[in-house]
């Protein structure tokens, strides 16, 4: 990965694209340091303490802390990736928007892509207004303006900054090195691994945490990215062999190829789904403040989804299974896989065309996504029980190291296309 880095800084071309993409980044990480008017940041900060481990807590980690301190880009890229998960669930569920991005082309995209931009200003405001009540009830706005222009204030300047974020990730995505939204969400992570490692090493250095566990935590962590790395390479490759085809004078096909087949193919959404779901009800225990002698039900229903339970793990992992099974169902079709290589005039050595090439691609693919299943509930649910044997909050340390090495890994591939493109140009041409 250095070297790549190495050899894409000694080309003119990319190292003009990296430069840019690090302005961007720059620019990102300033507006992450202002503020909106009208908010105390110090009884923000002191109230955002108790919600580390809801999903209030996963939206900070996802904004590098910014949403703590109600920057001008609190809100980061949450909108736009809520807006493509809802396009794409659409693109399945409504058949004109499912033509469009099939059948549409190029224009297609440019419209879904545009429909995208507005969802997320959309959702943006709808974000911002809820960030703006939570603050308001929880006495953290100080302002002697009139409280529908502080309100107005707050969230357009909540909106704008979550258009904005999104328009420097586009920026990124075409005059730097490509997946602006990506780098962004690395940057945001990457910010806080500073200040996560400093407070693991003073704990250890307090007393607060033993210098055994500490070491633990750490070789955990680089375990665990090994795997990441490993796994994020695996693929299941179905051969697949194409008929000679006679067409006047010349011959065509003939050639063997297959069909790749990702262990992990759904990358961290998942795992983000799963920790949305399973702190949704801490976060509403929160807010509700039951007495446990006054409705013992309902507290013993919520007490039982604080993330330090079993009961909380087993929920977890299982949701995790569940929404990979989904992820993976709704990106691939076996049907269409196969009536593809049917067309092509394609088939998998053994296997008969139609039914049986879909049925066997089915039975493949459900096999793959058992395992890459198993890999993401192994990643988001073994630093909750290190946390939990070393008395440290690392519940989303999974989760950020697969969306920082999986970030990594698709730039640095992205690189070696850029140099692999240059060095055949002439080739090429």
């Amino acid at each position: 990965m250095v070297q790549t880095f190495r050899n894409a800084w000694k080309i003119p071309e990319l190292r003009r694209k990296i430069l840019f993409t690090l302005f961007i980044v720059l620019l990102y990480r300033l507006g992450n340091a202002v503020p909106v008017p009208y908010v105390d940041t110090n009884i923000l900060a002191t109230y955002f303490a108790q919600l580390k481990n809801t999903v209030l807590g996963l939206y900070n980690t996802m904004s590098g802390g910014a949403f703590s301190l109600a920057t001008i880009f609190a809100l980061s890229i949450q909108p736009y990736i809520n807006a493509s998960i809802i396009i794409q669930l659409l693109c399945i569920a409504i058949p004109a928007l499912e033509r469009l991005s099939k059948e549409g082309g190029e224009e297609g995209k440019k419209k879904i892509a545009a429909i995208t931009r507005y969802s997320t200003v959309g959702i943006g405001f709808v974000q911002g207004y809820g960030y703006y009540l939570l603050m308001s009830r929880n006495g953290i706005i100080v302002s002697d303006a009139p409280a529908v222009w502080a309100a107005i204030v707050i969230v357009m300047t909540f909106t704008a900054g979550s258009a904005l974020v999104m328009w420097l990730g586009e920026q990124i995505t075409e005059f730097g090195i490509g997946n602006g939204i990506s780098i962004i969400l690395f940057a945001s992570i990457v910010s806080r691994f500073p200040q996560g490692l400093g407070n693991l090493v003073s704990k250890a250095i307090n007393h607060d945490l033993s210098w055994v566990a500490t070491i633990l935590m750490l070789i955990g962590a680089l375990a665990m990215i090994v795997m990441i790395v490993i796994v994020n390479d695996a693929e299941r490759r179905i051969p697949v062999q194409y008929a000679k085809r006679v067409m006047g004078r010349k011959m065509y096909g003939g050639q063997a190829s297959y069909i790749p087949i990702k262990v992990n193919m759904t990358g961290v959404m998942p795992i983000i789904f799963a920790s949305t779901l399973c702190s949704l009800p801490g976060l509403i225990f929160r807010f509700i403040n039951l007495d446990a002698s006054s409705h013992p039900a309902l507290y013993a229903f919520f007490s039982v989804f604080n993330y330090n339970s079993a009961l909380y793990l087993i929920v977890y992992v299982l949701l995790i299974v569940a929404f990979n099974y989904f992820y993976v169902a709704i990106q691939y079709n076996p049907v269409d896989i196969a009536n593809q290589l049917r067309k092509n005039n394609g088939t998998i050595p053994g296997i008969r065309p139609g039914k049986p090439t879909s049925d066997f691609i089915t039975k493949t693919l459900s096999k793959i996504t058992l395992i890459g299943a198993v890999f993401l509930a192994i990643v988001a649910g073994f630093p909750i029980i290190l946390g939990n044997i070393t008395g440290t909050s690392i519940q989303l340390g999974g989760t950020t190291l697969l969306i920082v090495v999986g970030v990594a890994l698709e730039t640095g591939r992205s690189l070696e296309g850029y140099m692999t493109a240059r060095y055949h140009k002439g080739f090429l041409e």
